[in-house]
């Protein structure tokens, strides 16, 4: 449980039954409509859950698949595979999600630098691929030998031709270091009070993402938990309000808890029971606080900053 100024969320088994209690366990074999799914954390791996869960409706799909590598899940290890295996592993999660998929619906999945070029290449074969992010982490374990760390991909992939884009909504506010007027006009920049500034529109590289840590009231000791911010960014995006999203590796829930806090509906599957209390911890505390860290006044805000800190 987090105390004092450490916010960090890792409530037990015990001390989190009331929210373990809410979450969905499904029974073998029996069909889950949407109306059960909808707004629900699902407990079970999503190679077996993924049958039972109704074909082409959601609208959005968010996957962080373990990455290749040797990582510790409070009780359970993922095996660093050779790449043969991995490519394999990959090709059938994907081919269990896809057909949850809608038609014209989005898909996006993290990896880092390594799985990512296995997973590019299998995504490649379930939905057309329109760009690839990478994201930078701005935190991470130094290397004596090698170059540090600190950047993911996310891949992004549509199934159909007309999918879901909402420029106006992630567009990039940033300030204008040389602003230029003609005929005494600002040029293509608005000022707000002191503070002058141009909203773009956002690339494939993102430098604005804060890694949750432990004063965040975000933050788990989930091992390779998202930012809410990262994923309101896709969120915002490729979907719109009342679509549902769904995350087949929810992990701590944070995809469930940013698509709320921004009017979706969302579907969660977990495999580890404490992840999955966790986020339905989280998504109650989202009902009272709907605020996104670093996402204000529908603007995306620079790095560890508020609104009023970056102006002149």
């Amino acid at each position: 449980m987090a105390k004092g100024r450490n916010k960090t969320i890792s409530l037990t088994l015990e001390e989190g039954r009331e929210y373990l209690d809410k979450v969905l366990i499904p029974e073998k074999d029996r069909p889950i409509p949407l109306s059960e799914c909808r707004n629900r954390t699902i407990l079970g791996d999503v190679l077996e859950t993924a049958e039972l869960l109704p074909r082409e409706s959601f609208n959005l799909i968010i996957a962080d698949p373990p990455y290749n590598l040797t990582k510790e899940f409070h009780g359970s290890t993922f095996a660093k595979k050779d790449p043969k295996e991995y490519e394999d592993y990959t090709r059938r999660w994907l081919s269990a999600v896809i057909p949850l998929l809608k038609e014209n619906g989005t898909i996006y999945v993290c990896c880092d630098w390594e799985s990512s070029l296995i997973i590019g290449q299998v995504l490649g074969e379930f939905v057309r691929i329109r760009n690839r992010i990478t994201w930078q982490r701005e935190k991470g374990r130094g290397a004596k030998d090698n170059w540090k760390n600190s950047m993911e991909d996310i891949w992004y992939g549509v199934k159909g031709k007309e999918p879901t884009f909402n420029l106006d909504a992630v567009k990039q506010r940033r300030r204008v270091i040389a602003p230029y007027k003609k005929d005494g006009v600002p040029k293509d920049w608005t000022q707000d009070g002191s503070m002058k500034y141009r909203d773009t529109c956002p690339s494939n590289f993102w430098d604005d993402i804060t890694v949750p840590f432990w004063s965040m009231p975000e933050n788990t000791e989930h091992p390779t938990q998202k930012p809410e911010k990262l994923m309101a960014k896709l969120i915002l995006a490729s979907s719109n309000e009342g679509d549902v999203v769904f995350d087949p590796f929810l992990g701590s829930g944070t995809t469930s808890v940013t698509a709320l806090k921004l009017k979706r509906d969302y579907c969660g599957c977990e495999i580890n029971p404490r992840y999955a209390l966790w986020a339905e911890y989280r998504l109650s505390k989202a009902k009272e606080d709907p605020r996104i860290q670093g996402y204000e006044d529908r603007v995306f805000w620079e790095r560890n900053t508020k609104p009023e800190k970056i102006k002149e």
